[in-house]
């Protein structure tokens, strides 16, 4: 049995969970709504207070998604209770981010300046000149959006012990590669 997928998830208060047919599952809560179709093979259902999620044998497909799918209920209800967040810093002689509106604007050695429009249910804000914050309530949108942000200029690896250069994730941790050496 799934150690993840057999836990049940409980519901706190003020949080509103639906199951429909199809297993489309609706949670709504204080930050918002998410809704979301999960596969029609497992089996969600609410018990006192709490969702859980069964799987209808031991096939390795659903042993895959018992798991898969215990996890983004729980998402879903963190999401909506919590958010999420992602913090990614900006490091390099000259390398800046600013914000107007819902657009970011990240110079980051380029001949012109990247910008990025927030998409819906997602914002970013900046800390300073090298600091992004992306939240939301959709752990995927946040995390999907914190990666295009970083895929601008990823961290250079190769002297990262002497001056990184690039943008990377506030707990991220860029170990260095020894470069190239020449033919004697």
């Amino acid at each position: 049995m799934s150690r993840i997928g057999k836990l049940p998830i409980t519901i706190p208060s003020g949080v509103d969970v639906k199951i429909d047919d199809g297993n489309v599952v609706t949670v709504k809560g204080p930050l918002g709504e998410l809704k979301r179709k999960l596969s029609a093979d497992m089996n969600i259902a609410m018990k006192d207070g709490a969702v859980t999620v069964g799987r209808p044998n031991d096939l390795k497909r659903f042993k895959a998604l018992h798991g898969l799918t215990r996890t983004l209920l729980n998402n879903m209800v963190l999401g909506v209770t919590q958010g999420f967040t992602k913090t990614l810093e900006i490091n390099g002689v000259g390398y800046r981010a600013a914000k107007s509106g819902n657009k970011l604007t990240l110079t980051l050695g380029y001949s012109h300046p990247v910008e990025m429009i927030d998409p819906d249910g997602v914002t970013s804000s900046v800390e300073g000149t090298n600091k992004v914050k992306v939240t939301g309530i959709d752990k995927e949108k946040v995390g999907q959006y914190a990666a295009n942000i970083r895929a601008k200029r990823p961290t250079i690896v190769f002297n990262a012990n002497t001056n990184p250069k690039g943008i990377k994730y506030s707990d991220e941790k860029v170990r260095s590669k020894v470069g190239k050496t020449g033919k004697k």
